[in-house]
């Protein structure tokens, strides 16, 4: 997969044209990025970005953000498969969702151990999601961020009215988890 952003070259740094808020990756903490901070974009899948400074400071912005960069905002905020199953559509939202330090999305990557989409009582078109999820590591940073991102994303579902997410790390995640043809790629 050809990522255009993965070049070195000075035409990949962007100048940041707002204040904006991300998260430090791998640490995982909020921080401000400044308006006039030059930095490159390493990643952008699943309606992120991940950006690199000149002092090397890794961060994740959220694809609302995008004009930060001077980009539009990616379509994956707003676009849901509507014609599909509720579950169909959760599971769509979950392989739009990407850790910041592997290029791979939670599905893939099999962090999620399981998705239960209910009707909620009395309401024949209004569904629940509980999520169970587990991290590549139990020190992970990136974990409340990655759950917040994927709470996000299954919550702009017209019909999804609750998600819940807990994560695991019983059992503990191991490359058996993953994606036979994704474990081939990077193992």
């Amino acid at each position: 997969m050809h990522n255009p952003f993965a070049k070195s070259s000075a035409e990949n740094w962007v100048i940041l044209k707002r204040d904006c808020p991300a998260v430090s990756v791998p640490g995982g903490k909020d921080i401000l990025l400044y308006a006039g901070t030059e930095v490159r974009i390493t990643q952008a899948l699943g309606g992120t970005f991940t950006v690199v400074t000149h002092q090397h400071a890794m961060a994740s912005l959220s694809g609302k953000d995008a004009d930060a960069l001077g980009l539009e905002v990616p379509r994956e905020y707003a676009a849901s498969a509507h014609d599909k199953p509720v579950d169909e559509q959760v599971m769509l939202k979950l392989r739009s969702c990407y850790d910041p330090e592997i290029a791979h999305n939670i599905v893939d990557l099999g962090l999620i151990y399981r998705c239960d989409v209910e009707n909620l009582p009395g309401r024949d078109e209004e569904y629940k999601v509980e999520i169970l999820m587990t991290l590549t590591a139990p020190g992970c940073g990136m974990g409340d961020w990655i759950k917040r991102d994927a709470e996000q994303k299954i919550l702009t579902i017209p019909a999804v009215k609750e998600c819940r997410i807990e994560l695991t790390f019983d059992p503990p995640w191991s490359p058996a988890k993953m994606n036979p043809a994704l474990r081939r790629e990077l193992y």
